[in-house]
This record gives structure tokens, C-alpha cells and sequence, in this order.
């Protein structure tokens, strides 16, 4: 007879293994990257496929950092990054501050016009936005990377989720000590929610990160490409080194994976309340 502790320890392992079995299906391909990253082109196109390189050796990196301007294009893409989390974090919890606690003509209206947006698929805009950019005279610059992405509808539904958690006896408290209405935004909620901010914070940058359309378009100009559209540079015409590929792709990935770990409990406490129904 099985009893029930039994049936929670096999049920406990059953779990586990389904957790390590997609663990090992996520990190392999990034443990690929790096293997082949050492290898030399002739490893990386065999048939059968080696695993571990008969040679470790750094070539391919310095092949790649010497080639292309990966300084170039480490600060642009950290330029990009904190100009629209800081900017479009602003931007977007004042806007889901008055969805949420301000009353104005058309509200609703103008927020479900919002979330609207959020199912038209973004390609579409990609050619407003850079007839926007030529007209302005912004095309090829950091600020046509910037300027597209300082408003986000997600963040702004997500960050008026939180808002409407948060009683409203703190707006009547604070109104009552003189406060405005944007002293009670900044000072009394916006503190309230830093789980949430962080957590779009981090969505918000590996967005900005990995973004290789938009870059690729409105620039044309090694000097102001980003990491993720200077890596498309590596890929040739008629033949493309894969473990240059490999290592350059490492050299672009590694800053947000050591970020995902120093801030993962802020991005998961964030996800896990915006499940709160507001």
C-alpha cells in the first residue's frame, strides 16, 4: 500500500526531473554558444558535430573584437538601454498613475485604445516611424534608437495593475496634507510599487537589447549600430564563420545574463504580482 507521503516524495521527484529536463533544454544552446566559440571553422561544420574543441583557444574572440568596434558598440547599446528605461519607466507610470487614479473625459476609452495597440504586431509601425525619423533629420543617430521606444503599453497596463492595488485612502491622506497630485505619484505610490518598476525595468532593457530590426534600419553607420545589429554584421553573403558568430554572440549576451541574475528575484516578485487583479 503506497501512503500519501510516498505519493508527495514521487510526485516531489516527478516535478524535479520536469524542471531539470527544461533546464537542460534552455541552457544547452548556450552552452553550445561558448563551445563552439573555441573552435576553429572546420570543428564547428562537422559532421558528426563535436561537442568539445580539440583545442581551446580565444582566436575567435579576438578575431571578432579586433574586426569590428565592440567598444562602439557596448556604449551605444548602454546608452540606448538606460535612456529608455529611465525615460519610458517615467513616462509610463505617469500615464498608468491617471489610468488609474485620476478621473478625466474618456478614460477607458482612451486606455482600451491603448491596449488596442498592444495586438497590432510592431512591424507595422516600422515604416511610419522612420519616415518620422528622415523628416526630422534623426535617421542615423542615437536618438531614432531612443525616441520609438520611450512609451511602452505594456509597462503602462502593467504599472496601472499595481496602482489600482494600492488603497485609495493614501491619495485622500495626502491630498488632506497639500500634497499634489503629483507629489502623491512620486513621493506616497510610486515608492509603493518598486517591484513592479524594476521588473519592467528589466523586460523593458533585454527588449532594448536584443532589438536588431529598428537598428539595422533607421542607421547606417558602423559607429551608432547597437551589439544586436553589429552581430549581423558577422553573418556573410556566402559564408558565414560560425564560431566568429558564436563568440561575437557571447561578447553581446553575457552583460544581460549576469544582469537577469543579480536582479531575478525583483523580476520574479514583479511577474508573480502583476497577477493581482486591480
Amino acid at each position: 500500500m503506497i501512503t500519501i507521503r510516498q505519493k508527495k516524495i514521487r510526485s516531489h521527484w516527478g516535478a524535479h526531473l520536469v524542471l531539470l529536463l527544461a533546464v537542460a533544454v534552455s541552457v544547452f544552446p548556450f552552452i553550445w554558444m561558448i563551445l563552439t566559440s573555441f573552435k576553429n571553422y572546420e570543428e564547428s561544420i562537422r559532421i558528426p558535430p563535436s561537442f568539445f574543441p580539440a583545442q581551446w583557444n580565444l582566436v575567435n574572440y579576438v578575431t571578432v573584437w579586433n574586426k569590428f568596434p565592440f567598444v562602439n558598440f557596448y556604449v551605444n547599446t548602454f546608452i540606448v538601454m538606460i535612456v529608455v528605461i529611465v525615460g519610458g519607466l517615467f513616462i509610463s507610470s505617469m500615464a498608468a498613475y491617471a489610468f488609474a487614479r485620476l478621473n478625466f473625459p474618456f478614460r477607458d476609452g482612451i486606455f482600451l485604445f491603448c491596449l488596442s495597440l498592444m495586438m497590432v504586431p510592431g512591424q507595422i509601425f516600422l515604416i511610419p516611424q522612420y519616415d518620422l525619423m528622415v523628416k526630422a533629420h534623426l535617421n542615423d543617430t542615437i536618438t531614432a534608437l531612443i525616441l520609438p521606444r520611450l512609451f511602452n503599453v505594456f509597462s503602462v497596463f502593467m504599472l496601472r495593475q499595481f496602482f489600482m492595488t494600492l488603497p485609495r485612502e493614501l491619495d485622500d491622506a495626502a491630498k488632506i496634507d497639500g500634497c499634489s497630485f503629483f507629489g502623491i505619484y512620486f513621493h506616497i505610490l510610486l515608492p509603493l510599487i518598486k517591484p513592479a518598476m524594476i521588473s519592467m525595468a528589466i523586460l523593458s532593457g533585454l527588449s532594448t537589447w536584443k532589438d536588431l530590426i529598428w537598428p539595422l534600419i533607421v542607421n547606417n553607420s558602423m559607429g551608432k549600430y547597437t551589439l544586436s545589429a553589429g552581430l549581423a554584421l558577422l553573418i556573410g553573403e556566402h559564408t558565414t564563420v560560425y564560431p566568429n558568430v558564436m563568440a561575437g554572440s557571447f561578447l553581446a549576451v553575457w552583460p544581460m545574463i549576469l544582469l537577469f541574475f543579480l536582479a531575478q528575484r525583483y523580476f520574479v516578485e514583479g511577474i508573480a504580482f502583476s497577477g493581482i487583479k486591480g
